[in-house]
């Protein structure tokens, strides 16, 4: 089976059905005080490839890749119930919310983990509406890379008008020749390098089809990457989609350089996307990330009909979410290094010692620290409450996006200039040698995970700790 056969997405393997996927009208429910779901992460069985090739064993959430979306409104309250039938522990992570610390999802480090045929229930509230997701953090690169995740979406109490809500969940999977799961986990390569990079993409755990859509319609259409390293940069060809939301939050509409949208490993990106073209033409959205490994991921149709002669006058800013700003006036800043990797400056003392991290699956540190597990000294004590600066250097030869959990920051510079609209994010994708400023308030008392989300990365080392006193 050649590479041409087996990287989805292309011309040659696109279907011609309609991509299923999660999609809801825009119309929003008065939400109600509690809301109750149930998650069942274990083993199944799903078709990756396209229908010539068999099913795919998984492990998946409910029995199906990506898991069950959880909807709620800006403000709801929430109880996930879990039992986990993995021959395994686990646990589950809601990838960009606020949540206590306790509700984080970190083995050891804010829960036990979920043994097999346990369980455990998170409660928390949802103070911010946006694109999220959840999946586990235990032993990561294998359960997230086997397919354990899902989309975690909050509606605004008072959302845009858009004809669609669409959510796109991208990944990428490494499968063999009878479309079974690469057993290769964790090697050596992967983890010195770019991290687990598949030959198989899907949207929402499926070959992409056509994507079939009406003249005038407006859509929202809200990307999350869930892939373990796979770094996707979509081209709309000769559309002009506007970013209206990063990692979940509310940014300045603009349309994206080139009009081409970079999502690192566990970003999110939220779209405005008006369709201007003609009825029964097509164009095609091609990822264009890796230089000489261009394809076509998707072609969106337009049918027969028309739905509008002209795109919606209505305004497509987000109302802002609850995030306290940070105040500059005398702020107090820190540096943080990340180094590693091969090409880089993996040797952190001689070539003995570097042979012998590699042997125990150290390839990266923060601070000149690789870390063991998920309980350590943390890298930075934050007071609650207070403002910071810090500034992310990336001495490696690769991208990382570079993760927080328990607070979103606003990317204030790159590389010594400012960012042109002072985004909030929660992950931030950093290239090879770039130097990045953020600055966020320490409001979330706790020890939060702060590491890079190629998962690769994080499980050879490139993981800390920021406490926030309480």
């Amino acid at each position: 089976m050649s590479r041409r056969e087996f990287l989805v997405g292309s011309g040659a393997t696109a279907l011609l059905t309609t991509l299923p996927g999660f999609v809801t009208q825009a119309a929003v429910a008065e939400p109600q005080p509690m809301r109750h779901f149930s998650l069942r992460p274990g083993k199944a069985s799903t078709q990756l490839a396209p229908g010539k090739y068999p099913m795919t064993p998984v492990w998946a959430y409910n029995q199906s890749v990506p898991g069950p979306q959880i909807r709620l409104i800006q403000g709801d309250r929430v109880r996930i119930a879990v039992e986990n039938a993995l021959d395994e522990e686990t646990t589950v992570h809601w990838h960009g919310l606020r949540v206590p610390h306790a509700m984080d999802g970190v083995p050891h480090l804010t829960q036990t983990p979920i043994g097999s045929n346990k369980h455990f229930v998170y409660e928390f509230d949802v103070p911010d509406a946006g694109t999220y997701w959840y999946h586990p953090h235990q032993r990561s690169a294998e359960q997230v890379g086997r397919g354990l995740y899902g989309p975690l979406i909050i509606e605004e109490r008072e959302p845009i008008t858009v004809d669609r809500d669409v959510t796109w969940i991208l990944d990428d999977w490494r499968l063999k020749s009878d479309a079974r799961i690469s057993d290769d986990f964790a090697n050596r390569h992967d983890m010195s390098h770019n991290g687990r990079i598949g030959n198989t993409v899907t949207i929402n755990g499926l070959a992409p089809g056509n994507f079939r859509v009406r003249q005038g319609e407006r859509i929202r259409l809200r990307l999350i990457n869930a892939a373990n390293a796979r770094i996707f940069a979509l081209n709309f060809q000769d559309h002009q989609p506007q970013i209206i939301a990063l990692d979940g939050q509310p940014v300045t509409p603009h349309e994206p350089a080139n009009r081409t949208v970079v999502l690192g490993p566990a970003m999110r990106v939220d779209l405005v996307l008006d369709l201007t073209g003609d009825p029964d033409t097509r164009f095609t959205i091609t990822d264009t990330f890796y230089s000489g490994l261009e394809y076509e991921l998707i072609d969106v149709v337009y049918g027969p009909e028309s739905l509008r002669s002209n795109a919606l006058d209505s305004p497509i800013a987000l109302p802002a979410n609850t995030l306290p700003e940070p105040l500059m006036a005398g702020i107090t800043r820190h540096q943080i290094r990340f180094n590693g990797g091969m090409m880089g400056q993996m040797m952190m003392g001689d070539g003995n010692n570097m042979m012998a991290m590699m042997r125990e699956g150290k390839m990266w540190f923060i601070n000149g620290v690789a870390a063991s597990g998920h309980v350590m000294d943390p890298l930075l004590t934050l007071e609650r409450d207070q403002s910071y600066l810090i500034e992310l250097i990336n001495d490696t030869a690769w991208h990382h996006p570079i993760h927080l959990h328990g607070h979103s920051f606003r990317v204030v510079s790159r590389n010594g200039k400012p960012t042109p609209h002072q985004e909030w994010q929660d992950t931030v994708l950093m290239a090879p040698e770039e130097q990045v400023e953020i600055t966020l308030v320490a409001d979330n008392p706790g020890d939060w995970m702060f590491h890079c989300h190629i998962l690769e990365h994080q499980a050879a080392g490139m993981m800390g700790i920021i406490r926030v006193s309480t």
